[in-house]
């Protein structure tokens, strides 16, 4: 059986470090979007807010070894095992090196570098 794939609510930028402050004020001053600031415990993330982004929760994550931004989506399946070995036998490996993630997910990356989280999509 073929694994189901929905687009997830949150989406992340991984920001400079020398460009992080000026983003953060264009969302919250600019654009005047709600945007919070969260704690964070991540080896490759110093910092992080939180936007509401419409539908969607936008995360603007500050990375201390990064030369330009990057955007990140969140895919959500019914199992995450299933959804991995069917990628796996049409050619999209996992590459969960990129950054720290919780058990029982995945980074992967679409052929043109976009990077997605692979995650179980939670019962309503």
């Amino acid at each position: 059986m073929e694994p189901t794939f929905e687009a997830g609510i949150n989406i992340a930028i991984k920001i400079p470090k020398s460009k992080y402050e000026k983003t953060v004020a264009f969302y919250r001053d600019i654009l005047r979007l709600k945007v919070e600031e969260k704690a964070i415990d991540n080896p490759t993330i110093s910092r992080t807010h939180q936007v509401s982004f419409g539908n969607n929760v936008l995360w603007l994550d500050c990375v201390d070894n990064y030369t330009h931004s990057e955007t990140w989506l969140q895919l959500t399946v019914p199992d995450v095992a299933e959804a991995t070995n069917y990628l796996l036998g049409k050619g999209v490996e996992t590459c969960d090196e990129l950054e720290e993630l919780s058990e029982n997910m995945h980074w992967i990356q679409d052929p043109a570098g976009t990077v997605f989280n692979l995650q179980e999509r939670k019962v309503k």
